[in-house]
């Protein structure tokens, strides 16, 4: 068995319409179609039959009689549905302000840190990777020249060396390791003036 189709088709009319004659002059027929009067009151209308409505809306234009100018303003408006903007930064006239924003959780001056950060360290040149754990052994941040790793060396030697601290094993492990920092940092830096040296050679 099939099941009947109840929906209404299309070009159904109305069931809204008023029990009238068509609105068409001369025309006897029963309204049930609706078209509006005019582009300024799209919510009154006309009430007509099938043909005369088919008529009607053949020959609709809304923006007829407008300027290109009016046209223009009108798809403009309705991209933002007729509502009210502005340019973004500014809240009507007035230029936006994070004062007027609420703001408990003090988010806006966190990301303004974060960015702040962000730029500060994409200024700062960068650690090269094999540098970063003896500078971090020897307290010391890249760039450093090698007169001021071979100044904090000699300062770091005179408070951990064995002798310094009476054979205190942890002293005497601290200071191998900064033995260690400090061959790296001096190797790279040998490293770096050889090449110098053979490239202007």
């Amino acid at each position: 068995m099939r099941r009947r189709n109840t929906r209404p088709r299309a070009f159904d009319p109305d069931p809204d319409a008023p029990k009238q004659c068509c609105d068409a002059p001369g025309c006897t027929q029963e309204a049930g179609y609706r078209a509006p009067r005019s582009r300024t009151t799209l919510n009154q209308y006309f009430w007509f039959c099938l043909e005369h409505v088919r008529e009607y809306n053949a020959r609709w234009d809304f923006y007829k009689g407008m300027s290109a100018a009016q046209i223009e303003a009108h798809l403009r408006a309705d991209v933002a549905w007729d509502r009210p903007s502005w340019k973004i930064g500014h809240m009507g006239r007035q230029p936006f302000s994070e004062e007027d924003v609420l703001d408990p959780l003090d988010i806006l001056n966190a990301s303004r840190a974060a960015r702040a950060n962000r730029h500060k360290e994409s200024r700062e040149p960068k650690t090269p990777p094999p540098l970063r754990d003896p500078l971090e052994t020897m307290g010391l941040r890249w760039p450093v020249s090698l007169d001021e790793v071979k100044a904090r060396y000699k300062a770091l030697a005179r408070e951990h060396h064995p002798d310094a601290n009476n054979g205190d094993l942890d002293a005497e492990e601290r200071f191998k390791i900064i033995n260690v920092a400090y061959a790296a940092l001096r190797a790279h830096f040998t490293a770096n003036t050889t090449e110098d040296f053979e490239r202007s050679a």
